[in-house]
């Protein structure tokens, strides 16, 4: 069943419910998160975009969390290349929900049925199975939509051709899913089957994880596409997402070229002076929502991504298409992609 469902204005009604009582819930239950409410005199929001939001960099500098410490099931850190990283605590209750999220969002193009799995990646990153990486979580929390797994990428990042072509042998003259970060899925996927001719037909590519070294590479999203497709990969699917709202994936959609926003989140873009939010095609600072987080107050975050909403209620799924511009200029440098480094 998919996630791409409502209408912006059903949706605006529903969010707007199910926000503003997560809103009391975590000012009810975390202190930090109450005196920074008291301090901007919040008292109700009659829209989305008048509900406080908290600049994503806080996680890095407070311990927000609404549930006991012997509550805590996981905690998850992002990938900040200073050496400071976010933490977001998960109880039982939102680690399973916000795996289920997850799952009805991803089988929108995937279908039901888990498919064999290519991962381009290496497995030697998934050490810690309490504390991951913004890394780990993503090809963990994907690898759950997958079977029979092959793992593209040797314990030391180095390409391994051979499990490539196995695994092709063996499943690619039917669908199969490939999952990975946008600069690895070029460097170590689409050059390599371009090199050695190997067919991505049947594949379906899910990747994120920011285009700043493909941009270097003078690659943009619509070049990415159409080279995939000359090694025969046409299914291609970006997403964005973030460790501060787990589980919660903004899809690209059939067409390519724009984001989606499923039934259960939305992105608000705002003027980076006046804070106001901003209407279609006028770029901004991206805030994202979403319902899942219930056990730490991320349900409302003001994120250091630009980007722009290009309409709503008018692409291949209802509610709001937008784009990622990129990182606010001195914004800290982050992203999965981006804090990869060649084992070369």
């Amino acid at each position: 069943m998919s996630v791409f469902t409502l209408p912006q204005s059903v949706k605006e009604e529903v969010l707007l419910k199910e926000l503003s009582s997560l809103t009391e819930h975590h000012r009810a239950h975390c202190e930090p998160y109450d005196r920074i409410l008291a301090a901007s005199g919040f008292a109700s929001a009659s829209s989305v975009a008048g509900l406080p939001y908290l600049p994503v960099r806080l996680f890095k500098n407070l311990e927000l969390k609404s549930i006991p410490d012997d509550e805590v099931f996981k905690v998850l850190t992002s990938s900040g290349t200073t050496g400071e990283v976010s933490r977001i605590y998960l109880d039982k209750a939102a680690a399973a929900e916000q795996q289920r999220r997850l799952a009805a969002t991803v089988q929108t193009v995937l279908g039901p049925k888990r498919l064999p799995m290519l991962l381009v990646d290496t497995k030697a990153m998934l050490k810690d199975r309490r504390s991951f990486s913004a890394r780990g979580a993503g090809v963990l929390g994907m690898s759950t939509f997958g079977r029979d797994h092959v793992w593209a990428l040797d314990n030391d990042g180095v390409v391994d051709l051979e499990a490539i072509r196995g695994f092709l042998a063996k499943h690619g003259d039917q669908p199969f899913l490939i999952f990975g970060f946008t600069f690895l899925v070029w460097l170590h996927l689409y050059e390599v089957a371009l090199e050695h001719g190997l067919d991505l037909g049947n594949g379906i590519l899910i990747h994120s994880g920011g285009w700043k070294k493909l941009v270097d590479q003078a690659v943009s999203p619509d070049e990415f596409r159409k080279r995939l497709a000359g090694v025969g990969l046409t299914n291609v699917h970006n997403y964005y997402g973030m460790v501060e709202q787990i589980g919660t994936i903004f899809l690209e959609g059939p067409s390519g070229g724009s984001l989606y926003c499923p039934d259960f989140a939305d992105v608000v873009v705002r003027d980076p002076e006046t804070w106001a939010e901003l209407p279609p095609g006028e770029p901004g600072l991206l805030e994202v929502v979403s319902t899942l987080p219930t056990s730490y107050p991320g349900h409302v975050l003001l994120t250091e991504d630009l980007g722009v909403v290009h309409g709503v209620d008018d692409g291949d799924w209802p509610g709001k298409r937008f784009s990622v511009l990129g990182r606010l200029p001195r914004a800290e440098a982050r992203g999965c992609s981006d804090t990869y480094r060649s084992a070369a």
